[in-house]
């Protein structure tokens, strides 16, 4: 008959094989034995396949009561998670070698699925050591949220920990989005084979022919427009006025985005030019329907009132236009990711927005838009590799 203290001196000699074939047999002589399970995950442990003996043990708190085993498993639990901290602690410090591993970089989570969110719940409080309240705040249902910024390094080890606890993150180098080329377009010269005139990242103007089925997405956001008022404040000592800014409107703002040339088409209704080149009133009617659209994410136009005008319906034009002829993702969740960015100032300063929009002083929402942008194109390409 094996014995568990037989088991328990192999493991504290390191006779692992031994140990392997104790508990094998343990096995077929109690399979009800509840230490089983115990020396199962220890062995995991010990031979350093933690992922294994973290599995085997929280397994063992789920189906075992015996106070003793679960009082040792739970020290398994902990000894894991300070190895494991060691771990990627060791491989962050190896990777800060190269320098180009200490690039400004962002770790972005992407929504989870109210069934997937408990585990999510837990898995990041662990592997980022904060509450589960704290984690329950930041995850989303809905678009991204930045959730993390620093050298690149760090964040591809701690992304790839995410994942691999199965829960859906991306990252990204602040030069890898630098790198795409930004053109800000004037107006369209043609739709049929479409040209837009346009300015470079330098101001200069020039133009652009391409084709539709270059185009393999689209984002679009609204930037909120400020004014500034004088704001009266009474009290019982004195009598105040302030300055105070106030959302007054909406900016519409839509990128096509052309990887094959690593190029960015922005359009936004305050800066186009829609007195010249394509009048959007009369073309709509004369363009082919491109067949089947499917809008591969959540498409929702954001549904804030926005006054009527000239511009405004020139603009719906344009987007129905965009409906008819191109068959692409659409990413419209721009607003849920900058809440969760705007705290950010440092960082969002140094991005520029490439935005046309008369301002009196400048805002973090432009440069955010860019990240979102930046951020949607990169994410395509690693999915399209």
């Amino acid at each position: 008959m094996t014995d568990i203290n037989q088991i328990a001196a192999a493991l504290d000699g390191k006779e692992y094989k031994q140990a392997a074939q104790l508990i094998k047999q343990l096995q077929k002589e109690s399979p009800e034995n509840p230490w089983v399970q115990y020396y199962i995950g220890r062995y995991y442990e010990l031979t350093n396949n933690l992922e294994k003996a973290q599995t085997t043990y929280k397994q063992i708190l789920r189906d075992i009561t015996n106070p003793k085993i679960v009082s040792q498993t739970r020290q398994g639990i902990q000894r894991i998670e300070i190895a494991q901290q060691n771990v990627r602690q060791q491989a962050i410090e190896t990777a800060k070698n190269d320098p180009s591993n200490l690039e400004p970089g962002l770790l972005i989570l992407e929504p989870v699925s109210p069934e997937n969110k408990p585990a999510a719940i837990q898995n990041i409080s662990r592997i980022f050591k904060i509450d589960a309240y704290t984690t329950r705040m930041q995850i989303q249902s809905r678009g991204w949220r930045l959730y993390k910024t620093g050298p690149i390094a760090e964040l591809r080890i701690y992304g790839q920990e995410l994942l691999n606890a199965g829960i859906p993150v991306f990252w990204a180098t602040l030069t890898d989005i630098q790198k795409i080329q930004i053109f800000r377009v004037q107006h369209f010269k043609s739709l049929s084979s479409p040209a837009v005139v346009c300015k470079d990242q330098l101001d200069r103007l020039g133009a652009i022919e391409f084709n539709w089925s270059e185009v393999t997405q689209r984002v679009e956001g609204l930037l909120p427009m400020f004014i500034e008022i004088m704001d009266y404040s009474p009290n019982r000592r004195t009598e105040q006025f302030r300055h105070r800014e106030i959302r007054q409107d909406y900016a519409q703002i839509c990128d096509l985005h052309i990887p094959s040339r690593n190029c960015i088409l922005r359009i936004c209704d305050q800066s186009y030019e829609f007195q010249q080149g394509v009048d959007f009133t009369k073309a709509s009617a004369d363009l082919p329907t491109s067949p089947n659209p499917k809008n591969k994410t959540s498409r929702v136009r954001n549904s804030q009132q926005i006054p009527q005008s000239t511009t405004r319906i020139n603009w719906n034009h344009l987007l129905e236009i965009f409906d008819r002829q191109l068959d692409v993702t659409v990413w419209s969740e721009f607003t849920p990711f900058a809440e969760t960015v705007l705290d950010y100032t440092n960082m969002l300063s140094k991005i520029e927005s490439h935005i046309e929009v008369d301002r009196k002083s400048e805002t973090p929402w432009d440069s955010a838009f860019q990240l979102y942008s930046g951020l949607a194109f990169l994410r395509n390409q690693e999915n399209r590799e």
